[in-house]
């Protein structure tokens, strides 16, 4: 237990005296409970025999000191001060009630943010690995439920056990004999909802698979709604829909019952306690008069202690129930930090054996003013056997236009990544102008625009595509004219109903291919990278609209340095030069002439 609370406070975002400063509150709450249920009993018994007041020294040093003229008068006050204790216990049991809730639901936000900025800090590979789709249940719904049927619980069983240990303390005063009877139905609830736990911590890990389920079936049939229409395939979707709502519905459903059981065997036995107490005391002879006291005092901490110890009893089952998410956001935030360390300390093989600087968020971009080397690059993917791409070795000068083609599978995707510092190389090195990248990742990168042959648009502006990632007062005007004209998007935005505030709709749905390509082209030039990376750039696209978008690539030669992947070897013939790749290597270099004309195999 004591291992899961530390990974708890792990995953707990901020400063953990917060947690300290809640316990306290608690401890002072818990002493106004006890003190006003205590005087409860007095009460009681001095409304029933004023003459006790004479009978007590204390008390009657205390009506004689503020001046009473009757018993009843003092009796009174006194119950004003019982009520005064129970009102400013409510009032601070009410902030302090908003306060766990703030601080669970503050701990959401800091944890989603987190997690968010460990996963986009995360290696490629992290991700290459991780369906999206659970990133999303993570992110979304697993952190909800940490705050919500974790920290909260917590929390709240923190502050009833406070109570409790305060009020079990009182009635022990009151009577011992009681008080071991209400701990004795305690533990024995707690001992039947404890045989319970796995059971109910199996249900929710099974539900959380089934939500994960859910959201991968709802993407594919809302991810690809041209193709479920167009083959009619809707009810598959439906079905599987169905089926994991069901499962969910069922196991959770199963999850929440089992929750109240805490609540409901302790009703039934703390009822079952003051019947059979009053029963036996009465069979035994003693006063009505002092079982009017003690049941008083005992009445009144019922309907304090049986909320506080079914809320104890439920949040320690809901807790524990909860356990796998906790070990999945533990492992997810610590496999973060192994990567970040492993980052800082990873040497990489070129000329001075360089640590590699951790990405950061600069504009600077490193000098170039010459030439690309890449020197005997080797790559292998976790767990394959073989590497994608082995000793590679070659020269991009700036201004250059130079073509990677091949089969699939030859690795020319691989060495893209590698470029782009997607991949790290297990061996050789990158450098620029005889510098390595590795010296600083983000300051490479800063110099390399990416074009893929699915641009990702967002369900947003024209203006926001292109200029992506840049908050609206920082959009450069000029920036962005130029971009556009140098990508051939002048006469479409003129065309478009609102012009650059024309909304694309979810991945540029609105747009056509060649559109969509052109976007992305005007986005890499807007952010001014000097090395443009088109990968498949055209493949998807008509020969109309593959003619318009290499004008706008082959607009840019000379002043833009571009490495281009392509099975089409019409869209290379304007590149400087041309690399054949196969299993990984490079098996011929040279013009379009020597490469292409020469070996008509490649396809």
């Amino acid at each position: 237990m004591l291992r899961y609370i530390s990974k708890i406070l792990y995953v707990v975002t901020g400063k953990k005296k917060n947690l300290l400063l809640m316990v306290f509150v608690f401890i002072s709450v818990s002493l106004l409970d006890t003190i006003g249920i205590g005087l409860i009993g007095p009460f009681m018994s001095l409304a029933t025999s004023p003459e006790v007041i004479a009978q007590k020294q204390w008390l009657n040093s205390l009506y004689i000191y503020w001046g009473f003229q009757s018993p009843y008068q003092f009796i009174s006050a006194l119950g004003i001060c019982v009520i005064l204790i129970f009102y400013v216990k409510s009032y601070l049991n009410f902030l302090m009630q908003g306060y766990i809730f703030k601080f669970s639901l503050n701990q959401w936000g800091k944890l989603v943010e987190r997690l968010l900025k460990a996963y986009l800090a995360a290696d490629y590979t992290f991700h290459l690995q991780r369906n999206t789709s659970s990133i999303l249940q993570i992110l979304l719904v697993e952190t909800g439920h940490f705050s919500n049927s974790i920290l909260i619980p917590l929390l709240v069983s923190i502050s009833n056990a406070t109570v409790l240990l305060f009020l079990l303390g009182l009635l022990a005063w009151t009577s011992l004999p009681a008080t071991i009877a209400v701990l004795g139905i305690i533990l024995l609830t707690f001992l039947i909802s404890n045989l319970f736990k796995d059971r109910m911590s199996r249900w929710n890990q099974e539900g959380s698979e089934a939500q994960n389920l859910l959201i991968q079936a709802v993407n594919h049939s809302m991810g690809g709604i041209k193709e479920t229409k167009v083959i009619g395939c809707e009810s598959y979707f439906e079905r599987q829909i169905a089926q994991h709502t069901k499962t969910y519905a069922n196991l959770i459903g199963s999850v929440l019952v089992f929750g109240n059981l805490p609540r409901i065997l302790i009703e039934a036995f703390l009822i079952t306690f003051l019947i059979g107490f009053t029963s036996i005391f009465l069979f035994s002879g003693q006063e009505p008069q002092k079982l009017i006291s003690v049941l008083s005092v005992f009445a009144i901490a019922s309907i304090r202690m049986l909320p506080a110890a079914s809320a104890l009893l439920g949040s320690t089952t809901t807790v524990r129930s909860y356990q796998y998410i906790v070990d999945k956001l533990y492992l997810d935030l610590k496999e973060a930090e192994v990567e970040k360390k492993e980052t800082l300390s990873k040497v990489h093989v070129y000329q001075n054996d360089n640590v590699a600087k951790p990405l950061e968020l600069n504009q600077r971009a490193l000098d170039f003013s010459r030439q690309i080397t890449l020197d005997q690059v080797s790559y292998t993917y976790p767990g394959a056997t073989s590497p994608s791409v082995q000793d590679i070795s070659l020269i991009v000068e700036k201004g250059q236009a130079i073509a990677l083609i091949g089969k699939s599978g030859a690795g020319k995707t691989t060495l893209v990544d590698i470029i782009l510092g997607l991949l790290q190389p297990q061996s050789g090195s990158i450098e620029v102008d005889g510098v390595s990248v590795y010296k600083d990742l983000r300051q490479w990168q800063n110099l390399i625009g990416y074009i893929p042959q699915s641009i990702f648009l967002m369900d947003d502006t024209v203006e926001r595509n292109i200029a992506f990632g840049v908050p609206d007062g920082q959009i450069h005007a000029t920036r962005l004219r130029q971009a556009i004209e140098a990508a051939q998007l002048s006469q479409l935005i003129s065309e478009l109903p609102e012009g650059l505030q024309t909304k694309l709709g979810e991945r540029g749905v609105r747009l056509s291919g060649g559109q969509r390509q052109r976007i992305g082209i005007a986005r890499a030039l807007y952010h001014e990278r000097e090395i443009l990376v088109l990968d498949e750039a055209t493949a998807a696209l008509d020969n109309e609209t593959e003619q318009l978008v290499n004008d706008s690539i082959k607009a840019l030669s000379g002043t833009k340095t571009l490495i281009i992947i392509a099975h089409r070897l019409s869209t290379v013939e304007h590149c400087d030069r041309i690399y054949q790749m196969e299993k990984g290597t490079i098996v011929k270099e040279g013009s379009y002439k020597e490469v292409v004309l020469n070996e008509s195999s490649i396809v």
